[in-house]
């Protein structure tokens, strides 16, 4: 009879091969035995290493300790105290929970447990030999746990042949040790490297660990993220576009305290600074995001440093749009700078060195900055009918038709109305009720200039107004209230089939932006209103514009449908460059470009706006 080919393999050897999964390097062992300290209630958790850990791991907390049955039971595979049934899997809310962690660093080390109870007068110790027998005594100990890992793999020496060099190794353990440190600021964290005290992490806020764990002065290279709700909330930091990086390795995401990898996540974050990031840059951020436990799964690997969200499309969103706020509240309007000795490097560059601080806005021209003294919550300066008017002496065919006097608008939330302009023969703001000491002129009718508290600012005017039309073509596709200018003579366009067919595929975010159209055979197409920007005579050759953009985005760029149509629209809606602009219609457009969330850059990255210090004067003319 032929013997079974199929065993059962002996367990000593079954645990050898799950240690793989969970203990894959020195740092592995750090991060769950510092986890499991974390479960303990620890308020200090001592990290001792020599050689890298490959020699001795210990960890050493005052948390809440085990009896002598519960520290015989937790080197047992699949023993655990966080869960209990399939409905405890479901919302974990421990960081150890799967029974795995402590019986796989058993299994390729020589491992040594001391523990005791605040309740116990005698603590258990609890250790093996290199056969795998266990032994446990009886003696008295701190309060908490002590767990030290010694000769770790030395029982799997292939495993310990692809270890790296200590180096490589105990930075490794830094990173998780820090990781670690970030997410619990409450608790006071050192690590011991060779007898020497390496961190010290005392307790104390999130800043605090901060300037601990990065340096003394991160709180200035860093914008706050903070938004806090009933299903969802986010805090943390993100850097100020002068301290952007070139290193993937500085973004640290922790969901609900847990560090963990989420590709979408930190997409969100980038694409948050639009076109501030240049290719190979990337920000910094330390993010903080809370939620429901059952919302998400991080027992996807023995590791959990994946992640997998129930709603992740809403979360994505979620936090691009609180990172983009939260730039947006910063002043952050690049500088250009002169080295009379380095001609090649007289470019624009964020400024390093001032210290922004949030909703401080006074670096801006003195006609909005005035404003901002008097409301904290930025506001225009100017009405609804007013800012109809921006571009009026460039659209006088939409001023003279307008009836007279004011027209009551049809709808009443403020969001609306920012959406939807009736335009109006309505007198401007008389000039010595926004005007002053500040100068405002146009340079070849290309760009604006005006005085601001550090030397000059420079805007221009055709991306500034992209950016403007560009944030309220978004707005408009989220409002679903369009609101056409109608035409007094209906335009008929004969189209090629595919343009025919994108225009049908297009037509919803078409008819939110204001164009009502209409479809016949032939591919004919007949334009009976426009959006109240577009300027009268030119509403074919702008939505063929628009058309061409869009296919243009779609094809270089693959840009999102949405966003590409608020892009091209915005792009061949705005005033060009040589259309000349009156000081007040000047005014009215810094005022608008300032009240958008990004009014740095346009939406394909082309900056907006520019200033040159005086101190960068003085140096031209000798005065330093």
């Amino acid at each position: 009879m032929s013997e079974n080919k199929i065993k059962i393999l002996p367990s000593n050897l079954s645990n050898k091969i799950a240690a793989g999964e969970v203990v894959q390097r020195p740092a592995s062992v750090v991060k769950e035995l510092l986890e499991n300290s974390i479960d303990a209630k620890a308020k200090g958790i001592d990290l001792v290493v020599k050689r890298a850990g490959k020699v001795l791991i210990q960890v050493v907390d005052d948390g809440i300790g085990m009896s002598e049955e519960d520290a015989l039971l937790c080197i047992q595979r699949h023993a655990t105290s966080k869960i209990y049934d399939y409905k405890d899997l479901e919302a974990i809310k421990t960081f150890g929970f799967r029974g795995e962690a402590l019986s796989s660093i058993a299994a390729v080390s020589l491992f040594e447990l001391r523990t005791e109870r605040e309740e116990d007068e005698l603590g258990t110790s609890l250790y093996n030999d290199e056969s795998s027998e266990i032994y446990i005594e009886k003696n008295s100990f701190a309060k908490g746990t002590s767990i030290s890992v010694k000769n770790l793999f030395f029982n799997t020496p292939a495993r310990r042949n692809f270890l790296k060099s200590n180096a490589t190794e105990l930075k490794h353990i830094i990173d998780t040790f820090k990781k670690t440190a970030l997410a619990q600021p409450a608790i006071h964290f050192k690590l011991w490297n060779e007898d020497d005290l390496i961190f010290d992490f005392p307790a104390g806020s999130i800043e605090d660990r901060m300037k601990s764990v990065f340096a003394d002065n991160i709180l200035d290279a860093v914008i706050e993220v903070k938004e806090i709700t009933d299903f969802l909330s986010i805090t943390g930091f993100t850097a100020k576009p002068a301290f952007l990086k070139k290193s993937k390795g500085e973004q640290y995401l922790f969901i609900n305290k847990r560090f963990v990898i989420n590709r979408s996540i930190n997409h969100a974050v980038f694409s948050a600074y639009e076109h501030l990031l240049e290719k190979g840059d990337y920000p910094f951020f330390v993010l903080f995001i809370s939620l429901d436990p059952s919302r998400i799964d991080i027992n996807i690997h023995p590791s959990k440093l994946e992640v997998k969200f129930e709603d992740e499309k809403d979360i994505y969103l979620f936090v691009q749009s609180v990172v983009k706020k939260s730039i947006g509240s910063f002043d952050l309007t690049p500088a250009m700078t002169f080295d009379p000795n380095k001609p090649e490097k007289e470019k624009l560059k964020f400024d390093n060195f001032r210290n922004v601080r949030k909703d401080d806005y006074s670096d801006r021209p003195s006609f909005l900055d005035r404003e901002d003294r008097r409301n904290k919550s930025r506001k225009s300066i100017f009405d609804e009918n007013e800012i109809d008017m921006i571009f009026s002496s460039i659209n006088k065919e939409i001023k003279n038709s307008a009836p007279a006097g004011s027209i009551t608008h049809p709808f009443e939330k403020q969001s609306e109305q920012e959406i939807y302009h009736v335009p109006t023969n309505k007198k401007a703001v008389p000039d010595n009720e926004v005007s002053d000491s500040t100068f405002i002129v146009s340079l070849h009718n290309k760009y604006i200039l005006t005085q601001i508290k550090s030397g000059l600012m420079i805007i221009d005017q055709h991306v500034a107004h992209e950016r403007i039309l560009y944030e309220k073509a978004l707005k408009s596709f989220e409002a679903n209230l369009p609101f056409a200018q109608q035409l007094l003579f209906s335009q008929t366009i004969h189209m090629d089939p595919a343009d025919f067919a994108l225009v049908k595929e297009l037509e919803p975010y078409l008819s939110k932006l204001g164009f009502a159209l209409k479809y016949f055979s032939k591919n004919t197409l007949v334009i009976d209103g426009v959006p109240p920007d577009i300027k009268i005579g030119t509403e074919t050759d702008t939505l063929m514009e628009i058309l061409d953009e869009y296919k243009k985005n779609q094809r270089e760029k693959k840009l999102e449908t949405r966003d590409n149509m608020a892009a091209s629209f915005s792009c061949k809606a705005a005033i060009k460059a040589g259309d000349k602009l009156s000081e007040q219609e000047m005014r009215l457009l810094i005022d608008q470009l300032f009240a958008t969330s990004m009014p740095y850059v346009c939406p394909h990255g082309r900056p907006i706006v520019i200033k040159i210090p005086l101190d960068e004067f003085d140096k031209r003319f000798g005065r330093t």
